[in-house]
């Protein structure tokens, strides 16, 4: 049996994490990932006969019973991952109903998955209903878009419009906006289950004062989405306290949207 640490999934969580890490976007031990793996890509790896824990998991995920998941482990730093992914990563199956976790790779040290799991698995179940071809959420705290929350009001609408107008491959890279939760207490069930509600109309979740929540087909797509956003994020701080001569209209937006085929959220352009 191959490696688990050739697979080509490991190999892209841990360049990914590495990644978020070195952008900013995970200090200490902030942020999780978690990456949704099918049965058939673990064969020449893992024997999935082999439960070395069973983890409660303290909610009901029903539509995820049989999953297989890569998750990044509570605690942990992103910094680490590449040099010590077993003691950092674990690979669960969902069992139970979603009410148990089986262990069955990582969190060498005894260690657990992300507190924020329930908000992960939550949001999986609710992406998969939208697309059957998303797999991966994506947490963590990219300074730009946490700043924005503290100086721009959270309407949705409004928030959004403002992140379309900084660059004009926003509303063609999240056409469908962004969605924004007032603070909560991180790593409850309420707060997974609020972010979850919020993943029915789009892929990312903006967390008042706290980071951002991202979900895609793969990694490249979800750190791609969360990047992006960040960057409109950047140029509004950089300009929000000057004199602004031009933007980029409405017009100029449906424009866009229509050259690259993608359809903005409904009543958030005024054309």
């Amino acid at each position: 049996m191959a490696s688990i640490l050739d697979a080509p999934f490991m190999v892209e969580l841990i360049r990914t994490t590495t990644n978020m890490y070195d952008h900013g976007w995970d200090e200490r031990n902030g942020g999780n990932v978690s990456l949704m793996v099918d049965e058939a890509d673990l064969a020449d790896y893992l024997d999935v006969e082999n439960v070395q824990r069973r983890i409660p998991t303290g909610f009901d995920a029903p539509t995820l019973d049989g999953r297989y998941f890569l998750v990044t482990g509570t605690g942990k730093y992103f910094k680490n991952v590449q040099y010590d992914p077993a003691g950092n990563l674990g690979i669960i199956r969902v069992t139970d109903r979603g009410r148990t976790a089986e262990l069955l790779w990582g969190y060498a040290d005894g260690g657990t998955f992300t507190s924020e799991l329930p908000a992960h698995l939550m949001s999986h179940a609710v992406r998969l209903s939208q697309n059957p071809a998303h797999r991966v959420v994506m947490h963590c705290h990219p300074a730009n878009l946490l700043a924005m929350t503290f100086v721009h009001d959270l309407d949705e609408r409004s928030f959004t419009r403002t992140l379309w107008r900084m660059c004009t491959e926003c509303i063609i890279v999240f056409p469908e906006g962004v969605n924004v939760l007032p603070w909560m207490l991180c790593g409850t069930n309420e707060i997974g289950e609020a972010t979850a509600e919020k993943m029915k109309t789009a892929r990312l979740v903006v967390w008042g004062q706290h980071g951002i929540y991202g979900a895609g087909a793969d990694l490249d797509e979800t750190f791609g989405l969360i990047e992006t956003a960040e960057k409109a994020a950047e140029i509004y701080l950089k300009i929000a306290h000057l004199p602004i001569l031009q933007t980029i209209t409405d017009a100029e937006l449906k424009q866009a949207a229509d050259a690259f085929h993608v359809v903005p959220r409904a009543g958030f352009l005024d054309v």
